[in-house]
This record gives structure tokens, C-alpha cells and sequence, in this order.
């Protein structure tokens, strides 16, 4: 239900008709009066006429003065106030229309100055807020020649989420992938994160953090890790999904703007401060995050400066079950050594098992804390020069648990001189649940390996941007701009450690994935909290980096050649490098050194660096007879007592080279050149407005590429050259066939780079 509010100048003439939404019910007696003050919302209810006069005054006073709204003040004796009874519910959005007169002579609210305009002028609507910021992006969308999306500073400033991918994923067509329980990467209408490419400020960029191998591990491609930095720095996102000429190349999904925020965006001085808590009650720990804006302008808006901090520190845990895909026997030949009576053997093998039947626990720690600058200075109304600054740190640590199976994606034939752990060959199917997905749902199972797993990470990204742009309206109809910049992103994973233990061929081992979200796991007659039933047998040292950085430069230019036709067209420079390293133990040859164990390692108690893990199934429905505790290594007192870090303990057990990963150790140099010319055009069809832009780009790339490979068992360095172009036309048209109706057409040619 909603109300209309008409207020009448002496004369009888409308001066402005306000429509106040009420979603209550309508009131069944008469002479109440309800003021509600809050965000764009005043409530008339059902009056008698003699009092309809006294409520338009508190009313509108009020609306004037919270709402955001600008009219005219006009003479209240005459106000009427009328319902509409038949109004269905609608959005909590004031809607307002007003038409301005020469305000008459009468009482007067105390709220407002009286209009000072002369008969013929117009007064403006002005709604303010996340309201008016969802207007503008929607707006935007719906003018733009290209397919884009677009959230606003309002959007962001109030958004709950930690990062800008988790911002990013409430435009249409974009999903993220997570990492810890925090967006990670995001895919735009079914591309992967490799194909998004992604501009700060106007210039490209990259940050790449690690994760589980789960989730990726290190970042060594395009994919942008947007979890590096805060959504509070930034206060507009752009995702552009079809391509045009005056967009640069490189992008199959989206290109994706983002904007941290300048101080002409704001009307004077401007202080923003937000802090906010959480508690997880299964990490046991509280989550601060907090952010800080200021921002001021002098000399008649001349000159500004805009300075931002974000910060953020979370402690989670993350505790659950994984398969890591599954798989069928015959993916492992030969495959299970036997099955049951119920089965024949090729039915066993043909249907698909968990290849890590597992318990996984994970513990995180992280901090991001980000800054932000700018700097503007206008000094003539057709000259403007901006200069920004970003930087993010994003570090932390996460320590990963298992309890698995892991003979069950072992491959090879067994022979009477095998290992103790041959893996699935070794393995008897004693029992086994095939379902209708030909999927081996439940089995119980012989001479099953199990194995623990901690794995201990350090992590560490630190971006740093600085641009500057400048723009300059030569006349009314030429304007050209600029735009130079220069980033990199470090990403340092200095200690990556895992210890593994074993008890090899368990019996009575069994597992059953109808039981709901968690499996049933039993052990069988496994001692899974005994030292002495466990063996040591992986030590992992992994230390990684990924760089990259970038240097850009641009000038464009736009000329209005007609009313309807505009021409642009510029010239950009793009340098590109990126470098990543990974060691591990190595003797100098790509043989996998992490199962040597060191006899004087062997000769050291478990029981001395071992401890118990107890996992917390809190919200799990965990099925009765799981497992909850296990024995782990304890890395924090096996790096020092087995000397884990020292390259020259035990005969150089733990000497680190690139050689057993030598296909991770390289890097990259580019440089791409480009220009374009492009026509935007905006005219009528039959009445419907239609605008559009046709144009080309043709780049030039020129592309080192530096690596290893292995000669006479030896590594060798290798570099490879590569120059290409390619001419990239494109055309965009949009028809405006109603106000609530637009068709779209799109087609380009586009490229991305390995």
C-alpha cells in the first residue's frame, strides 16, 4: 500500500505530488498518526481530513530533511493528502516527482528556506545512497555501446565481503572460486580465471598468492588472485564482457576495471571510518577488520589529496572430508588384487572408488592490509592530472592435516619382491556396494596403506602500483588523455614443509558414502594413535616464488566529428615479466629425492615428534564410529630436531635445487605495442535510439621465453624467441527498442596470451 501526497499552491495548482511507500497494513481506524524516520521512508497512515494539513507539515519536513530530496517549499494550507487503497506492495524505494511554482504566500515549514526561483524553473529530485549508486550502475549498463557491468562506490563502501572477488561475484555471469573459505578467483560466463584480464587504475596488472594443492597451489599463470586485497580501497568495478578497439587486448572473458577512489569523487572533506569483529567459535578466535578514508580538496577544487587504509586478520579452521576425484580400478592397472563373490573383478574395476578416501584439517592465519593514495590537481577547467598509489601485503600461514588412504590411486603390479606398498594391486575387495552410477559407493578392503600427512606453509604477496593520468579538453569538440604506470607483485612461499607417516597393509579397512554429507571411515585394525605402529617415509621441503610485474604506457585521442559521430583512436606500450622458482631436496639430477629418509633420522622415536590430532566435527553430523583422533607429525619441533632447514645435516640430505621441479623454474619477458582507431556513433532508427562503435586494434608482440631442459641427464638452460601480430576488429551495437528494452549485438575478434 502507498500513499500520494499532493501539495497545492493557493491557487489550486499542483506543485509537487510525493508518493510515500508504506508496506504496513492499512490502518482500520481513523485519526491515527505514524511517523517513521528512517533511510528514504515516511509514513502517512489514514487521517481525517482536518488533521491531513498538520501531518503534511511533519511529514514533509521530515522527508526533506532525511531523504536526500530537493524541491521547492510550497504553501501547506492547501495540502491533501489521498490514499491509494488498491496498491499492491512495492520496493522500500522512494519515488518522487516534482514540478516546481512560484511558491505562495503562507506558513511556511521551520525545516526549509523558502525557493528564491522564478516561475519557470525547475527544481531537481536528488536521491542519494546505495539507492542512487544501484541507479547509476544500472544506468551505465544500459547506455554503454559494449555488454558491461558496474559496481559503485556506495556498493562497495557498504558490502560485508572480505575481498573484491567475493564483490565481484554479484554481477551476472561471474563465479569465484574459493580458497580458505575467501574468493580466491573469479570465471566470467564460464571462462577460467586465465582468460579474465584484469586493469587497476586503468593499467594492467597481476597478484598471484599460493593455496592448497587442492585449490591450485602457487599461482604461476594469468589468474588473478583477487584475495590480495580489501574491497574498502576500491570504490568502482567494471566487468566489460564484450571487446571493443579502444579496450586493450588479451582478454576471451571480461576485462575487469577497478578504481580505488580519488578525492574529486567526493565534495570537499571527507572522512570515512568502519571497523568491525567476528568470532569463530571452531577456531576459537575473534577476526578484526577495519578501514580508514580521508579526503579533502582546496583552492576551489583545484587540488586534492585522498589517503586509505584496510586492514584485516583472520584465524579459521577448516575441517571436513575429500576423495580428490575419483577414478575406477582399471585407472590404476592392473588394479584390486580381488573382489567378492557378490562382483567379478572387471565389475570392480570398471566402477569408480575415492582415489584419497580422507580427513582433512586445516588451520589459517591471516593478515591483508592494504593503502591507498591519490593526488589531483586541476589546474584549469579543461586540465586535470591524477596520480595514484596502491599497495597490499597479504601474508600468512596454514597448516594442513590428513588422515587417508592413499593405495587406492597407487598403481602397478605386485611380485613377491615388491615393496610392502604396492598399493591397489595389493589390495582385497572383501565386500563391496555398486550403485545404479556403476559408483563403489561402500567396501570393506585387505592390505590397505594409510597415511598422515602435516603440511606447514608461509606465505607472502606484497603489490604495489603507481600511475599517472592526465586529461585535457583541447576544445569542445577534441580532448586527448594519458596514462603511464608501473606494478609488481611478489609472492614468496619460503618454507612449504610436509612430513608423512605410513602403517602399511591394514585389515578390515572400510569406507561408505551413503551415509549423508560425511562418509563412514573405519580403520579397521589400525592403531592410529600409536608411534610404533606408524613409519616415517615423505620429508618435502618446497620453497617457491612467482613475480610479476608490469609497465604501461597510453595516449588516446576523441574527436566529436558530429553530433551523432565521434572518432577516437590512440597508441599503448605494455611491458610484461614474469619469473617463478621451486626448489626441492635434490641431489643434483630430476630424481625424486622426499622418500630418502636419512638412517639417523629413522633412529629417532616418532613418539619425540609426533603429537595428537584431535579433529573437531562440530557441524558435521559426523556418522558414530568416526575417527576423531590420530597421531601427526609436529613440525614446529621436527624442524629443529631433524635439522630440517640445515642443507649440510646429514650428508646434505636436505640440499634444495630446481632439478627434480625444473619445469616450474622460468620466466617471461614481453613487450606488446598497439594502436587503434575506433568510431562511436549514436543515432535513431524508426525513433529508437541505436548506438554503437565499430573499430580495429592491431598489436604487436614480442615474447622471451627462459627455462630448463635436461641434456645427457644434465640441466641446461633454454631460451626461446617469439614475434607475432595480430589485427583485432570489433563491432558493438545496442537498440533501444523500449525504455525497459534493449538488444545487443557483439563481434570481435580477441586473443589471449599463454
Amino acid at each position: 500500500m502507498f500513499f500520494v501526497l499532493r501539495l497545492n499552491d493557493t491557487g489550486g495548482k499542483a506543485c509537487c505530488t510525493i508518493r510515500l511507500i508504506d508496506l504496513g497494513p492499512f490502518p482500520k481506524s481513523k485519526g491515527q498518526i505514524k511517523e517513521t524516520s528512517g533511510e528514504n521512508a515516511v509514513t502517512i497512515r489514514h487521517l481525517p481530513s482536518f488533521m491531513a494539513r498538520l501531518c503534511a507539515q511533519v511529514s514533509f519536513a521530515s522527508l526533506v530533511a532525511g531523504a536526500g530530496l530537493a524541491v521547492p517549499l510550497v504553501n501547506l494550507a492547501n495540502a491533501q493528502v489521498t490514499n491509494n487503497v488498491a496498491g499492491e506492495a512495492l520496493s522500500p524505494i522512494l519515488l518522487a516527482q516534482a514540478s516546481a511554482q512560484k511558491p505562495a504566500s503562507g506558513p511556511a515549514v521551520a525545516a526549509a528556506k523558502p525557493s528564491q526561483k522564478p516561475d519557470d524553473a525547475s527544481e531537481e529530485v536528488t536521491v542519494v545512497g546505495f539507492r542512487s549508486s544501484l541507479e547509476r550502475a544500472l544506468n551505465a549498463k544500459k547506455t554503454a555501446p559494449v555488454a558491461l557491468d558496474a559496481i559503485l562506490a556506495e556498493d562497495i563502501g557498504k558490502f560485508p565481503e572480505l575481498n573484491l572477488a567475493e564483490s565481484v561475484q554479484r554481477i551476472p555471469g561471474v563465479a569465484i572460486t574459493r580458497d580458505g573459505g575467501e574468493g580466491r578467483q573469479i570465471s566470467v560466463r564460464g571462462l577460467g580465471p586465465q582468460f579474465t584480464r584484469i586493469r587497476i587504475n586503468g593499467l594492467e596488472a597481476l597478484t598471484t598468492t599460493g593455496g592448497p594443492d587442492a585449490s591450485g597451489g602457487v599461482n604461476r599463470n594469468r589468474s588473478f588472485d583477487f584475495n590480495i586485497f580489501s574491497a574498502d580501497l576500491f570504490n568502482n568495478i567494471t566487468v566489460r564482457k564484450t571487446q571493443s578497439a579502444d579496450t586493450q587486448e588479451g582478454s576471451l572473458g571480461a576485462t575487469v576495471d577497478l578504481r580505488t577512489a580519488r578525492p574529486f569523487d567526493f565534495d570537499g572533506f571527507k572522512l570515512v571510518a568502519t571497523a568491525k569483529g567476528s568470532y569463530n567459535d571452531l577456531s576459537g578466535s575473534s577476526n578484526p577488520r577495519a578501514s580508514i578514508m580521508l579526503s579533502n580538496t582546496w583552492d576551489n577544487d583545484r587540488f586534492g589529496a585522498l589517503v586509505s587504509v584496510a586492514y584485516t586478520k583472520r584465524e579459521l579452521q577448516d575441517n571436513g572430508t575429500s576423495t580428490v576425484r575419483w577414478a575406477t580400478g582399471n585407472a590404476f592397472a592392473p588394479g584390486f588384487a580381488s573382489a567378492t563373490a557378490e562382483f567379478t573383478l572387471a565389475q570392480i574395476n570398471a566402477a569408480y572408488h575415492p582415489r584419497f578416501p580422507r580427513f582433512d584439517d586445516y588451520l589459517e592465519t591471516q593478515e591483508r592490509l592494504g593503502l591507498s593514495g591519490a593526488l589531483q590537481w586541476r589546474p584549469m577547467d579543461s586540465l586535470l592530472f591524477s596520480f595514484d598509489a596502491l599497495y597490499s601485503n597479504f601474508k600468512g600461514t596454514r597448516e594442513e592435516r590428513y588422515l587417508e588412504a592413499p593405495s587406492f590411486s597407487v598403481g602397478g603390479a605386485c611380485s613377491a619382491t615388491a615393496a610392502r606398498s604396492c598399493g591397489i594391486n595389493q589390495t582385497n575387495v572383501t565386500a563391496a556396494t555398486i550403485d545404479s552410477t556403476n559408483t563403489l559407493i561402500a567396501g570393506t578392503f585387505n592390505n590397505v596403506d594409510l597415511r598422515v600427512e602435516d603440511r606447514f606453509d608461509q606465505l607472502e604477496t606484497t603489490f604495489s602500483q603507481y600511475a599517472l593520468s592526465g586529461a585535457y579538453d583541447v576544445n569542445s569538440r577534441l580532448t586527448a588523455d594519458f596514462l603511464v604506470g608501473t606494478s609488481k607483485s611478489e609472492f614468496k612461499n619460503p618454507i612449504q614443509t610436509t612430513l608423512t607417516m605410513d602403517q602399511f597393509n591394514v585389515q578390515n579397512y572400510s569406507y561408505d558414502y551413503s551415509t549423508g554429507r560425511v562418509p563412514l571411515l573405519n580403520y579397521g585394525n589400525a592403531n592410529l594413535t600409536d608411534p610404533s605402529a606408524w613409519v616415517l617415509t615423505g620429508i618435502r621441503l618446497r620453497p617457491q616464488t612467482a613475480v610479476n610485474s608490469y609497465d604501461g604506457a597510453q595516449f588516446n585521442g576523441k574527436y566529436e566529428w558530429t553530433d551523432w559521430l565521434k572518432v577516437k583512436g590512440g597508441f599503448d606500450y605494455k611491458s610484461y615479466s614474469f619469473k617463478t622458482t621451486s626448489f626441492r631436496r635434490s641431489n643434483g639430477t630430476s630424481t625424486n629425492q622426499e622418500a630418502v629418509i636419512p638412517a639417523g633420522i629413522l633412529a629417532i622415536p616418532l613418539s619425540s615428534y609426533t603429537t595428537l590430532n584431535n579433529f573437531n566435527g562440530s557441524g558435521l553430523n559426523m556418522p558414530a564410529g568416526s575417527a576423531t583422533k590420530w597421531l601427526v607429525p609436529n613440525l614446529s619441533t621436527a624442524a629443529g630436531l631433524l635439522s630440517l632447514y640445515d642443507t649440510s645435516a646429514f650428508g646434505g640430505a636436505f640440499r634444495l635445487g630446481p632439478e627434480p621441479d625444473i619445469g616450474n623454474n622460468r620466466q617471461v619477458q614481453e613487450k606488446d605495442t598497439g594502436g587503434y582507431f575506433q568510431a562511436d556513433m549514436e543515432t535513431k532508427i524508426a525513433g529508437m535510439p541505436l548506438r554503437g562503435n565499430i573499430g580495429v586494434r592491431v598489436v604487436d608482440t614480442d615474447m622471451t621465453s627462459s627455462g630448463y631442459t635436461f641434456l645427457t641427464g644434465v640441466a641446461v638452460p633454454v631460451t626461446v624467441n617469439k614475434k607475432y601480430q595480430d589485427t583485432l576488429p570489433s563491432l558493438n551495437l545496442a537498440l533501444e527498442v523500449r525504455d525497459d528494452l534493449l538488444l545487443r549485438f557483439g563481434a570481435s575478434k580477441v586473443m589471449t596470451r599463454p
